[in-house]
């Protein structure tokens, strides 16, 4: 685990997984942050926001750009594992019962039948439509409840950051089981009724941020200004930790 960027990230794929199943034996939960360049930039913005996110084990890097600024700035070279992507192995794995809350009912239905595909138990599996409320008006007691009544040791939250990160943060306190990962906009990627993720060329040549200007260009457009505003102190802070 290093931190970059004043994040907390692991980056080996395998001390993810072992630590999630560590942590599912024991008592108590937490939750993984999924850091894309929306979460970059707020928690360098919003020092509260911070806190939650490395408030949690550690968040996996949802950007590929990150792995290159590392690169540029330390000669270290690290591969970037996005929201979609550990769902997938998550899923695929058929060790977790698991939950997932966030987005419309459309979305979780598609979500439910195609990760069925990929395991067949996730059929019986929990799926909340949570109502659309501010971060602070979510009932976390009742919905601790309705998880902990499942047995689900793996419990998906899809919110969009910031406000995943925040649901977590809340919610933690209420659990005494679990592993709790945001991972934004899988649900629509997995679904099959909302935004399809990008073409594999595009995400080889780091052009995924494209593909979503195209398919939400507004709600998009303002998260990648903020980000370029952003980018240059962070790479510029990054380099003076470096040199000491």
């Amino acid at each position: 685990m290093n931190t970059f960027f004043n994040i907390r990230y692991e980056f080996d794929r395998s001390a993810v997984s072992h630590a999630i199943n560590q942590q599912c034996k024991t008592p108590g939960s937490d939750y993984i942050c999924v850091a894309d360049g929306v979460i970059l930039d707020n928690v360098n913005r919003n020092p509260e926001y911070l806190k939650v996110v490395n408030g949690g084990m550690f968040s996996i890097c949802d950007s590929s750009y990150v792995p290159l600024y590392i690169k540029w700035i330390y000669g270290v070279r690290y591969n970037q594992y996005c929201g979609s992507q550990i769902l997938e192995d998550i899923v695929k794995s058929r060790k977790y019962r698991m939950a997932f809350l966030g987005a419309s009912q459309d979305v979780l239905d598609g979500l439910r039948t195609n990760l069925s595909k990929l395991n067949p138990d996730v059929a019986n599996m929990l799926f909340v439509e949570l109502p659309f409320l501010n971060v602070e008006e979510f009932n976390y007691p009742q919905i601790a409840k309705e998880i902990e009544n499942d047995g689900a040791d793996i419990i998906w939250i899809a919110l969009g950051a910031p406000k995943q990160e925040w649901f977590m943060h809340f919610l933690k306190p209420h659990l005494s089981h679990g592993v709790m990962i945001a991972v934004g906009a899988a649900f629509k990627f997995f679904s099959g009724v909302d935004t399809k993720r990008a073409p594999k060329w595009m995400i080889d040549f780091h052009l995924e941020f494209v593909h979503r200007l195209f398919k939400e260009p507004k709600k998009q457009f303002f998260r990648c200004f903020h980000i370029i505003r952003t980018l240059p102190s962070l790479i510029l802070n990054e380099w003076r930790i470096k040199n000491g």
